[in-house]
């Protein structure tokens, strides 16, 4: 697989962010690429203390610019900050993951990315939280009118995506982390898998993909007890994809017998579950020497932003993250939006209260540092 020779790009927050957004009928062709973002946590998260730069440089980094310095208003928190109106506070770091089925062959050839989680690290309320956007929303890509969430990626790759996600959704993007299939395979191989609770229907899917998929000979099938409603298996890389991309499917592979519930929301909630179960595995079984065995394997798959005193700093702290509590929400929220249709037919999702939906992201980001009906910081 190619890879791009320019990774990171330095990103801005958007000026597009007090836009009315009037939604039209529009959508863009689904497709059902996903991939679970898990690299970048592994170095956020890992056990011991990683201070070494031999290690880190198989990392691709690249200094970015700093972003203007806002004035403060009299009275306000000192760590709060407003930039274009994007809320943001210095207590919460934002790192925006995505995940790639693959990179193109041209400079602006992006590739696609189905799967965009906010993780936010609050140290005020020492709480982990994700959010995951749900890439049908309907929303304003900057400079390209109305289109599908995960349009922009394949339009514009990564910096048009944290623009996208700060000018519709109005908080602040701190920094960015993208993987690709490649990657969250190799992780959770490096790892030896991972241990999850998954039913009897979820075990039948990803059976099912490595079938069709011709996949017997590079993983195997999971076996099944049908006398239990769920139990626990143990996935590989394989398996923990086609587990992380379930969104159910109507005779897969043209298969009859192979037609899955399940839609989008429970894919989300799916990722999101594999994070945290990834995470707590760490928390009780992660050596020193399995990080930098993880750092020294998937470093070079990495495009992020994150510099190495980022890493070193984060690394450094993780016992203390470890402990935190974790929390997770998926946007938009319940009642805020709706389905409708675009102008070929297509299905999307419509949000008909954006201040509603970007005062829930706020708030539970940054709980009571906001106030009030909209996303205005607390004083």
């Amino acid at each position: 697989m190619a890879k791009q020779e320019n990774d990171f790009v330095d990103i801005n927050s958007s000026s597009q962010v007090n836009k009315v957004y009037k939604k039209k009928n529009r959508k863009g062709r689904v497709t059902r690429t996903v991939v679970l973002i898990l690299s970048i946590i592994m170095l956020i998260f890992g056990t011991g203390m990683v201070y070494y730069y031999s290690v880190l440089d198989s990392m691709n980094f690249e200094e970015i610019e700093p972003k203007p310095t806002v004035t403060q208003n009299e009275g306000e928190d000192s760590n709060t900050v407003k930039t274009d109106s994007l809320i943001g506070n210095s207590y919460v770091l934002n790192i925006l993951l995505f995940g790639q089925d693959a990179h193109g062959s041209g400079p602006e050839d992006y590739g696609r990315s189905d799967t965009i989680i906010l993780l936010s690290l609050d140290n005020l309320h020492k709480k982990i939280k994700l959010t995951s956007f749900q890439r049908d929303t309907y929303v304003t890509v900057p400079g390209y009118g109305d289109g599908k969430l995960n349009s922009a990626f394949s339009l514009g790759g990564v910096p048009l995506s944290v623009e996208m996600i700060e000018a519709n959704f109005g908080i602040k993007v701190d920094k960015y982390a993208c993987v690709d299939f490649n990657s969250f395979r190799k992780i959770i191989d490096v790892l030896g898998g991972v241990d999850i609770e998954l039913s009897i229907e979820e075990i039948e899917y990803i059976n099912a993909q490595i079938d069709v998929n011709n996949q017997l000979g590079k993983t195997e099938f999971l076996e099944i007890d049908y006398t239990q409603e769920t139990q626990l298996v143990h996935l590989d890389g394989y398996q923990a994809l086609w587990y992380a991309r379930n969104r159910g499917a109507d005779s897969l592979g043209g298969v009859p017998g192979y037609s899955f519930s399940g839609d989008d929301w429970d894919r989300t909630q799916r990722q999101r579950k594999l994070l945290e179960t990834i995470m707590l595995s760490f928390k009780e079984e992660a050596t020193l020497t399995d990080i930098v065995e993880i750092v020294n394997e998937i470093g070079p798959l990495i495009t992020t932003n994150l510099k190495k005193n980022d890493i070193t700093f984060l690394v450094s702290n993780s016992m203390t993250y470890l402990d935190y509590d974790m929390e997770e929400m998926s946007l938009p929220t319940e009642g805020n939006w709706e389905y409708s249709k675009t102008y070929d037919l297509q299905s999307v999702i419509l949000i008909n209260d954006w201040d509603q939906v970007r005062y829930d992201l706020a708030s539970f980001v940054y709980e009571d540092l906001v106030t009030g009906s909209t996303t205005s910081t607390t004083p």
